[in-house]
C-alpha cells in the first residue's frame, strides 16, 4: 500500500513537472507562480517539482515569504495579527525583483519561520535559471492576456479540504514549537510552558481566527484565476485537476 501511495504522489509531482517543461519549451514561459493555502505544502511541492525537473533544467525556488514586510513594520501599521494577508506584502518589492530578474538576475529577500521575521542573512541573489518557481502567498489575479513582467508566466494553485489544512497547520505548529526546546530564539519558545493539548487548541485557534479567513477571502480566490490546480488529499497524494494552459 505505501509503495501504490508513493507512486501515486510521484506521478502527479511528475506530472506537474512536464507540463511546466512542456510550456518552457513551448514558449517564454518560465517563471512559476504557486500558491495556495498555509500548510497546504507549497514550500514541500515546489522542492519535488524543481528535483523532478533536474537535471534536464536548471531551476531555481524562491519563497514569497521574503516580500512580507518585517514585523516592526507589520507592528508598527497594526497588521502583526494579519500577516499573511495581502496587504502585509511588499507588493512593490515583489514587481521589481520579478521585472529584474528577467533582466538576468535580482535579491530576493527571505522570511526565518524559527524567528518568524525577515532574516537579512538568508538575502540571496538569484539568477535567471530555465524554470524560476516562486511558492507562497502575496499573489494576485493575473493580467490577462497579456501578464506584465512583474508577475509570474503560470499561475499553480494547490487545493486541500479545509479539514485537511487545519491538520496540517497545527501539526507544523507542534513541530516548531518543539524544536524551540533546542533553540531558545525561536519564536515558537514563547509557548514552551504550555503543555501540548493546550498548545494544540491555541494553534486551531490562530487557524480558525488568522488562516482560515484569509484562505477563504483572499487565497482560495486565486484559484479561480489559476492556469493549472493541483489537489492535494491527507495522504499528500496530488493530481493535476484543473490545467487551462492548452
Amino acid at each position: 500500500m505505501a509503495d501504490q501511495v508513493n507512486a501515486s504522489r510521484a506521478d502527479g509531482v511528475g506530472a506537474l513537472a512536464e507540463r511546466l517543461a512542456a510550456l518552457r519549451a513551448n514558449g517564454d514561459r518560465r517563471i512559476i507562480g504557486l500558491t495556495g493555502s498555509v500548510a497546504s505544502g507549497k514550500t514541500t511541492l515546489a522542492r519535488q517539482v524543481s528535483e523532478s525537473l533536474e537535471p534536464g533544467h536548471s531551476v531555481e525556488t524562491v519563497s514569497t515569504d521574503g516580500f512580507l514586510f518585517p514585523n516592526a513594520i507589520l507592528q508598527e501599521r497594526g497588521l502583526i495579527m494579519r500577516k499573511g494577508f495581502p496587504e502585509t506584502f511588499d507588493r512593490a518589492g515583489f514587481v521589481d525583483a520579478l521585472v529584474n530578474v528577467r533582466r538576468g538576475a535580482a535579491d530576493f529577500p527571505a522570511h526565518s519561520h524559527e524567528i518568524y521575521d525577515i532574516d537579512p542573512a538568508l538575502m540571496r541573489t538569484v539568477r535567471l535559471p530555465d524554470i524560476l518557481i516562486l511558492e507562497g502567498l502575496g499573489f494576485q489575479p493575473p493580467t490577462r492576456p497579456d501578464r506584465t513582467d512583474g508577475e509570474p508566466d503560470v499561475l499553480v494553485y494547490l487545493d486541500a479540504a479545509e479539514e485537511d489544512l487545519e491538520f496540517w497547520y497545527v501539526e507544523r505548529f507542534v513541530g516548531f514549537w518543539n524544536a524551540a526546546r533546542t533553540d531558545p530564539k525561536s519564536f515558537y519558545a514563547q509557548w514552551l510552558h504550555m503543555p501540548e493539548p493546550e498548545l494544540r487548541a491555541f494553534a486551531k485557534t490562530v487557524w480558525d481566527g488568522v488562516n482560515l479567513p484569509n484562505l477563504r477571502d483572499h487565497i482560495r480566490p486565486l484559484k479561480d484565476h489559476a492556469d493549472i490546480v493541483v489537489r492535494k488529499d491527507r495522504a499528500h497524494t496530488v493530481e493535476i485537476s484543473e490545467d487551462r494552459t492548452a
